[in-house]
């Protein structure tokens, strides 16, 4: 792990683990804080690394004193719940040697009630003997080849605390300045830097310009309209937001996150028939049998249901307002406004 000024998180991330792993690797880039004092009580294993602008290279640094067959990647931040960590003490009993890296699920968002709301996958086991690399000098990746098993193993994000920063973003802009011509994936993460402080003139041509990149995946292109949508919404672009709800369509079946975005554009404009039926669309699709696609889970389960029994409300249908209300009731058990809603339908149609 490469640490700095974690002394909120990092007690809880290492105390999830301690048992499973049998070395605990610390890199401190600068703490200020108890971060060193909490970690010796896990780990006599801290290193320094003086802070250069470049997570890759404090990642490739801390994975230059591991001694052991596999090294497990973690974040302050990120613990192992229960199940996981059963799963995990399974893996290093059954892991085959051939195997070159694991990834995992990240349960990297969560909603108001605690409920996963957004599931990525990333490498997080790899074979020492491997040499396997780190690149990106902000949002790393780890650059690995040879054979890859996808468990269902999970890591949850925990991140509670703070108020964003500009460090990522003066990052990049430091080395845009000395000349660094950013990468495909640059280009991705410096545009949403810039979207999530709402510099949105700024973060709309990099993203079109990272469209346009040849090598690039198509999830990453569906993913990308989805951030050119959430601009335009923002802008109050209507045209244009719908405009990449349909081209990421060109990529793969309807996601059920763009399903949701046109059932709203149509929702609010009162075509609500128009509304039902993407939002049907939504509700219906199914689990993704490609496991690094990126799951959006409120976009698949309790926001369409609760959605479809407004828009049935709406053009006097009680009966089916009343049934998908009570389908997001069951994705949602405790959401008040889902569980108001349900007995006033059931009061209608006792009537």
């Amino acid at each position: 792990m490469i640490v700095k000024n974690e002394e909120h998180a990092i007690g809880n991330c290492l105390s999830s683990v301690q048992d499973l792993v049998d070395e605990i690797i610390i890199v401190d880039t600068g703490s200020k804080d108890r971060t060193k004092e909490i970690v010796r009580e896990y780990t006599e294993h801290i290193h320094d690394f003086e802070w250069i602008n470049n997570f890759a290279a404090a990642r490739n640094y801390s994975s230059s004193f591991a001694t052991k067959d596999y090294v497990l990647y973690l974040d302050a931040d990120d613990v192992l719940l229960e199940e996981d960590r059963t799963k995990f003490l399974l893996l290093k009993e059954s892991l085959d040697p051939e195997v070159d890296v694991v990834s995992m699920d990240y349960h990297c968002a969560f909603d108001d009630h605690g409920i996963v709301a957004l599931n990525v996958r990333r490498y997080r086991l790899a074979k020492r003997s491997k040499g396997f690399q780190w690149e990106g000098f902000v949002h790393e990746d780890l650059v690995i080849q040879g054979v890859c098993m996808n468990s269902d193993i999970a890591i949850t994000h925990t991140k509670t605390h703070g108020t964003p920063t500009d460090r990522n973003l003066n990052i990049y802009e430091e080395h845009i300045k000395n000349g660094k011509v950013l990468s495909s994936r640059d280009l991705s993460h410096y545009a949403r830097e810039l979207h999530h402080r709402d510099m949105l003139d700024r973060a709309i041509p990099l993203y079109l310009q990272f469209l346009k990149h040849p090598d690039i995946s198509d999830e990453n292109r569906i993913h990308a309209c989805g951030l050119l949508a959430d601009c335009y919404q923002k802008l109050d672009d209507y045209e244009q937001e719908i405009a990449y709800v349909f081209k990421s369509f060109a990529y793969d079946v309807p996601r059920p996150e763009f399903c949701c975005r046109l059932g709203y554009h149509y929702l609010q404009s009162e075509r609500f028939n128009q509304a039902i039926y993407w939002y049907t669309v939504a509700a219906n699709s199914p689990l993704p049998s490609n496991s690094w696609e990126i799951v959006n889970f409120p976009s698949r389960t309790w926001l369409p249901q609760m959605q479809l029994g407004l828009c049935y409300f709406k053009i006097g249908d009680y009966e089916a307002s009343y049934d998908h209300n009570l389908k997001a009731l069951e994705y949602r058990p405790d959401d008040e406004q889902i569980r108001t809603n349900t007995e006033m339908l059931k009061q209608l149609l006792m009537k």
